[in-house]
């Protein structure tokens, strides 16, 4: 973070500065980091008391005092050993003073902000395009799935008087939510990567999730660049409620920056990149064609900030793997190959998945589908069960591991289709589902997990790719 002082601060947040007995006040200088996590508190660093759902961040000011806080951000007067600064919602506090901060280093003139959202492939691209803006100078990107009211201000926060680009993630679970994060943002670049169920349940219906997803680009002034699927119908609609100038990407004729003659395989996609006259052989080891989207979009990305295409393709033949459990190949022992893809699940990301189970399997070994919920989907969340059920049948996938009460529903479609000769299995929990893959699988055979978060496959991937190392 930039240095500031508190009266800075108190400024920025509209709060009450109450010095601490250290003797810090309002000429004291601050330019640690932020966090809302005391366990992770480091010397010199800014404390926020949030109140969370499950917990009191207040309970732990004395906890994030010991570990070397310099300052308390907190909505009462608690531990009067450092300087706090009282507000009203430590919430909305940690929002505006990423937002002052980000200011105060765009008016330097050297930060271009790219803002990413999508209801699926928004881990990957923003990793993608870290990648490739870190060849072009000091970059901050979001860590993990940083993306949220607390998460997006936590990374803007970690901006310096010498970042060139910030990469920053932006979900939402309403409408509203990406706008409050592109205002404190307010992206150079925005790019939309698809319109789709996740998280339709808590965002009321398709309709509304456009609406929200919308929101990266509404707000565009007409020097901004708006990077949109041309592939996605809905994202495309998204064209004519944009000042911003549009870059597309996608397979289609009508992309400015596109792929043509994509393969899969075990090893990665192979396909090449067009933009404009110039296209080039891409090796792109990350598994699963729909990655290739991703791909895109991040090249459409790195060229707006001044990457050369010969560097982008240097970039995208690098990266191994989108990021952690998302397409994570694991195990090898006797050819068999573990696909740990289970940080989350969409209708869309699951299908994906399946098609690319079914392109890699190997004609001497078996494919087994291991899945779990979906989450957040609403009054879809029945039918879009039933159709994963269907597609992995359709698919010819030999087996599917069904795991939770909640995914039930998928077992009872998949073993319903009655022009299926394989066979579905259903396990109440992770620990009956890795004892009976052990058991059960053999040389060669290709092995997804996938599932939503919450439905916790994460764990079995990891324990199946090192029982199969």
């Amino acid at each position: 973070m930039i240095t500031l002082t508190l009266a800075d601060i108190v400024d920025a947040l509209g709060g009450r500065l109450v010095p601490g007995a250290d003797g810090s006040g309002p000429t004291t200088t601050v330019s640690g980091i932020s966090q809302t996590d005391s366990r992770l508190i480091e010397a010199g660093e800014i404390f926020f008391a949030r109140r969370g759902e499950e917990t009191d961040g207040h309970r732990f000011i004395g906890q994030a005092i010991d570990r070397g806080a310099a300052l308390i951000v907190a909505e009462r007067e608690v531990d009067d050993r450092v300087a706090q600064i009282v507000v009203d919602d430590a919430t909305i506090a940690l929002g505006a003073l990423a937002t002052e901060v980000v200011r105060r280093v765009t008016e330097l003139g050297r930060l271009r902000i790219v803002g990413i959202t999508g209801s699926n492939g928004k881990t990957t691209t923003k990793n993608l395009v870290r990648s490739m803006a870190e060849r072009l100078g000091p970059t901050v990107a979001s860590e993990k799935s940083f993306n949220n009211e607390v998460g997006g201000p936590l990374t803007m926060l970690r901006v310096t008087a010498v970042t060139e680009t910030l990469v920053a993630e932006m979900g939402a679970s309403g409408v509203g939510e990406i706008a409050r994060l592109t205002a404190m943002a307010p992206p150079h670049i925005a790019v939309v990567l698809t319109v789709g169920l996740a998280h339709a349940g808590e965002f009321g219906g398709i309709e509304q999730t456009f609406r929200a997803k919308s929101e990266m680009v509404t707000g565009l002034p007409e020097a901004a660049v708006a990077v949109l699927n041309r592939d996605d119908p809905r994202v495309a609609q998204m064209a004519a409620l944009t000042r911003a100038r549009v870059r597309w990407f996608g397979l289609s004729d009508e992309a400015d920056v596109r792929a043509s003659r994509v393969v899969a395989s075990a090893e990665g996609t192979r396909f090449t990149l067009e933009v404009g006259e110039e296209s080039y052989e891409v090796s792109f080891r990350v598994l699963g064609e729909h990655h290739v989207m991703n791909a895109l979009a991040a090249t459409a990305v790195a060229l707006e900030l001044g990457l050369d295409l010969t560097a982008v393709v240097e970039a995208l033949e690098a990266t191994t793997v989108a990021a952690r459990w998302r397409m994570e190949v694991m195990g090898g022992r006797d050819g068999t190959v573990i696909i740990n893809d289970a940080y989350n699940a969409s209708p869309d990301s699951m299908s994906a998945a399946l098609r690319t189970l079914a392109q890699i399997a190997k004609p001497e070994g078996r494919t087994i589908a291991v899945l779990g919920a979906m989450s957040e989907l609403g009054e879809f969340a029945g039918e879009e069960h039933d159709r994963i059920g269907l597609q992995a049948v359709r698919l010819g996938i030999s087996e599917v591991v069904v795991v939770g009460a909640e995914a039930r529903r998928l077992h009872i479609s998949a073993i319903n289709e009655g022009s299926w000769d394989g066979e579905s299995v259903f396990f109440e929990n992770a620990d009956d589902a890795y004892a009976y893959l052990t058991g059960t699988l053999q040389p060669h055979d290709t092995v997804l997990v996938k599932s939503s978060n919450a439905a916790g496959l994460r764990t079995l991937g990891d324990r199946l790719g090192e029982a199969f190392a």
